[in-house]
């Protein structure tokens, strides 16, 4: 048996994180990764340009039983922190919209560096070693395929199910409950929409499409593209609502933001009474949603010969569309996980258990779960710092 000061098990954004933290503090650090890369999410994030963070991250950008749980840890390590190390290692880097963060080149930037990091703290990375056992006394005795370790701390970095492909399991979740650690039942997030009816013949119609728009569930709404596909909805504003839409929900979608459709119809119809519908519909939504629209409502026909009832409907239609989602395309699609492991249970400064002394969980595997554009990388930079410098 090999002894060590801590036992980080998931080599991702926050196990690394943690390890380099940790292990720049003087602390013997195990570092263990089932699969045989380190970083794999890390290696495909921002379509292979990892957006590492945002410069605008606040506790408001992130979904929780408890919202204001991430406040502290986001608060000690930030974006700012994390942006040091970047410039550190000269990697080069852009904003994008709402404050995101890309690499210029390639994710693997950003992967050499925090492995980078790891060989300067002097932590021993392990991968293909798979956990067949967890024991805890006074010390945490972690046996793996590849040999069993000793520690007197033990760090879950293994994030959820989201991308199986990736080697996502429920270890953190099944940890937790053994140690009796209560878990929010885990849901796909950040994940597009699948539809059915004549909601799925609409969007098949119009798959590839995309439009601005403002989309609501309950009383969230965010105003992004979405994307129509062959089996639903798509796109940046649909994945965010994802992670407060539950199953039954109606989500509710503005197709032309700030704009007054019904004043507008009503004035076209004025100015251009022997244009179609679909014609000046054309002027504020893409073409081919423009077409379908007037297919469905008024297929034919002037403006001058549509009443101001006809001309409500569709304003109506454009302002306030109005589907049911009959699921989600599940965790092979969704960028990460929504709930886990209940942070009732653990401290927002160190993210150590409260009930199981030398335990921590960070990183996805707790129930923080962030809005898409670079708020999840965050989470696990934080998380992991803050894990590191208690152990």
């Amino acid at each position: 048996m090999e002894t060590f000061d801590a036992v980080i098990v998931g080599a991702g954004a926050a196990g690394l994180m943690c390890a380099i933290t940790a292990g720049s503090r003087g602390r013997r650090v195990l570092l263990l990764e089932h699969g045989e890369q380190a970083g794999a999410k890390i290696l495909i994030s921002g379509g292979g340009r990892c957006n590492f963070t945002n410069l605008e991250v606040t506790a408001d950008h992130f979904v929780s039983a408890n919202p204001h749980f991430c406040k502290s840890a986001l608060s000690r390590y930030t974006p700012r922190d994390f942006i040091a190390m970047v410039e550190r290692y000269h990697i080069r880097y852009h904003e994008k919209t709402l404050g995101q963060l890309f690499c210029d080149g390639s994710s693997r930037g950003i992967l050499a560096m925090l492995l980078g990091e790891c060989t300067a703290a002097r932590v021993d990375l392990r991968l293909g070693h798979r956990i067949t056992d967890v024991a805890h006394s006074d010390r945490f005795r972690v046996e793996t395929n590849r040999g069993t370790f000793d520690a007197p701390a033990l760090v879950i970095a293994t994030g959820g199910l989201s991308i199986p492909k990736l080697g996502a399991t429920a270890f953190a979740y099944d940890l937790a409950r053994r140690f009796g650690i209560s878990v929010i039942e885990p849901r796909p997030g950040l994940v597009p929409f699948r539809m059915a009816g004549e909601t799925l013949d609409l969007c098949r119609t119009l798959t590839g499409v995309s439009v601005d728009a403002v989309v609501s569930c309950g009383k969230t709404k965010f105003r992004e593209n979405i994307l129509y596909t062959h089996r639903g909805l798509s796109g940046p504003a649909i994945l965010q609502i994802s992670s407060y839409w539950r199953d039954g929900d109606t989500i509710s979608i503005d197709l032309a933001p700030a704009l007054d459709v019904e004043s507008f119809l009503k004035d076209r119809k004025r100015v251009r009474p022997r244009a179609e519908l679909r014609s000046v519909l054309a002027e504020i939504i893409p073409v081919r949603l423009a077409h379908a629209i007037a297919e469905a409502i008024a297929p034919s026909g002037s403006m001058a010969n549509l009443t101001d009832q006809v001309l409500i409907s569709v304003a109506h239609r454009i302002m306030r569309w109005r589907v049911t989602p009959s699921e989600s395309e599940g965790w092979a699609k969704a960028e990460v996980t929504a709930g886990g492991v209940d942070t009732a249970a653990l401290s927002s400064k160190t993210m150590a258990a409260r009930a199981v002394s030398g335990l921590y969980i960070v990183g996805e595997a707790a129930d923080v779960t962030g809005w898409l554009g670079g708020y999840n990388f965050q989470w696990a930079w934080s998380s992991g710092w803050c894990a590191g410098q208690a152990i």
